[in-house]
């Protein structure tokens, strides 16, 4: 896809009708919508990989604990996402965010807080969510929290790459206005043509951090290191949405707020994760590391 962008930067800028993309698979009956298939693909990766992860020595948990884990993350994902967009991303005049109060929505479901197909999902809030299920689960089951998180967060890159390169293909979450040959006009966008910044955040949320992940955990020591992968998750995905924030247009209803601030609600949100990150690796890094013990119970 990026060499056809390439490729194609001359004088006038690259429609994005042009490049012949649909949202999904038309099932006749049903269109089976990309973005569907990237949340669905992301936790069959993620699943699939954690197990083959706590069949190595030390591991922290047993498959009964994926199982349960996968579970209540995917409900996390969906409610945290969901419920962090309304929070943080839709404004209201009355102070109130108007997902709770919109009941404009067509067909049998009319609340837009529970249209989900309609779009709208926030990251930080599934992060959120995926966190307070992983929390549960640990204190449920009686585990290591921070070495569950090291584990589930291995997997986690793959879903972004998929849902970023999903947000491409709807021709949606576009960048600022650019002049670079790969500029593409989104429908909807105006026409001047913008950074594909959902090819950015793919990139560099999804495909550099699953590579980094992945080698961390099977090339090196770290999975010994409570901490380390999960704070290395954390600092380094905070820091690639920090950087990739600048490219991405902000939202409609928020524009202003970016630019009374200087930064978007994106950047705001992402400070926290960055600062956790860091100290989360500086703690992994100074403690004793544990040595390859037996693995959890079935």
């Amino acid at each position: 896809m990026l060499s056809l962008l390439a490729a194609s930067g001359g004088a006038d800028p690259i429609h994005f009708a042009d490049l012949g993309l649909v949202r999904g698979i038309d099932l006749g009956f049903f269109t089976l919508r990309f973005y569907s298939l990237a949340y669905l693909f992301g936790v069959i990766f993620a699943y699939w990989h954690t197990s083959k992860m706590i069949r190595q020595p030390g591991a922290p948990m047993a498959q009964r604990h994926v199982d349960d884990l996968f579970f209540y993350c995917t409900l996390g994902v969906i409610i945290g996402g969901r419920l962090g967009y309304a929070a943080f991303y839709t404004g209201g005049e009355t102070g109130i965010p108007s997902a709770f109060t919109d009941f404009s929505g067509e067909g049998l479901i009319k609340w837009q807080l529970l249209r989900l197909w309609d779009g709208g999902m926030s990251f930080h809030g599934g992060l959120i969510g995926v966190t307070l299920a992983m929390a549960y689960v640990a204190w449920r089951d009686r585990l290591n929290f921070i070495r569950v998180v090291d584990y589930v967060s291995v997997g986690v890159p793959m879903g972004m790459l998929l849902g970023r390169l999903a947000n491409f293909v709807n021709g949606e979450l576009w960048g600022r206005v650019s002049d670079v040959p790969w500029a593409i006009v989104f429908p909807g966008a105006g026409d001047l043509p913008r950074h594909p910044s959902q090819l950015y955040q793919a990139g560099l949320e999804g495909l550099a951090m699953l590579v980094i992940m992945l080698l961390l955990f099977w090339k090196t020591g770290a999975r010994y290191r409570p901490g380390l992968l999960a704070g290395v998750f954390t600092l380094s995905i905070g820091t690639a949405r920090f950087i990739n924030e600048f490219f991405r247009e902000p939202d409609a209803q928020l524009a202003d707020f970016a630019a009374r601030t200087g930064l978007s609600m994106g950047q705001w949100l992402t400070i926290p994760l960055i600062l956790t990150g860091l100290i989360v690796v500086l703690y992994a890094l100074r403690s004793k590391p544990l040595t390859a013990g037996p693995q959890a119970r079935a």
